[in-house]
């Protein structure tokens, strides 16, 4: 199957994206948090911005720029402690949002703040992280014919395949913090205390980042 556009061993890598897909990480986090807190409009918006961010380093790994990640130890550092920062701003931010309630706003003027730029915000997350490109070239490769005359289709179709499982599981994802969060909304306590969570996560992604090489 499809074995004349190039792509090789299907099946194991649909089973290899599954997996990865299933692997928690900042961006289904931040999809996951933007649906329970705002609902399943904002939480789309966040896939969306996921959805492109992913697309563009898919992009940009086809083009060569992983070997410039790679081999460039100062370009790696900026792009990898830039997305640390910003993991560690959400997280900042998430608590902050938990301990310091604004009494002054209404409700509805407090969500229409907190939900601008959903999309760039998840778009930024996607692009900083600079072992994704990287990662994408070096699993993508093990399932392109060598010998097919244009790299581009199979890597192309390998980058829908993965974006459309991708979408998949954060539409579960989406839907799923909704539920839940319309369980628990009135109780205070257990929201705020899911937040402080999330907003300790986030820290905890970013200092991962941070330290990994």
């Amino acid at each position: 199957m499809l074995e004349n556009l190039g792509v090789t061993n299907l099946w194991t890598y649909l089973i290899g994206v599954i997996f990865i897909t299933l692997v928690p990480g900042p961006n289904s986090l931040f999809v996951l948090t933007s649906s329970a807190k705002y609902g399943i409009k904002n939480g789309y918006k966040a896939a969306l911005g996921v959805f492109t961010g992913d697309a563009i380093l898919i992009f940009l790994s086809f083009l060569g720029v992983a070997s410039l990640v790679k081999t460039s130890p100062m370009f790696f550092s900026v792009i990898k402690y830039a997305g640390a920062a910003y993991l560690f701003y959400l997280g900042i931010k998430t608590l902050y949002s938990v301990f310091h309630k604004k009494q002054s706003e209404s409700e509805v003027d407090a969500i229409v703040i907190a939900t601008k730029g959903t999309y760039q915000k998840a778009v930024f997350l996607s692009l900083l992280n600079p072992k994704m490109i990287i990662f994408y070239v070096s699993f993508f490769i093990q399932f392109i014919n060598p010998s097919y005359p244009s790299a581009g289709i199979p890597f192309f179709i390998l980058g829908v395949i993965l974006e459309a499982c991708s979408m998949i599981y954060l539409s579960m994802l989406i839907f799923g913090a909704v539920a839940v969060t319309n369980m628990v909304k009135h109780n205070k306590k257990l929201s705020s205390l899911s937040n402080s969570c999330i907003g300790a996560v986030f820290l905890m992604f970013g200092a991962k980042l941070a330290m990994t090489a």
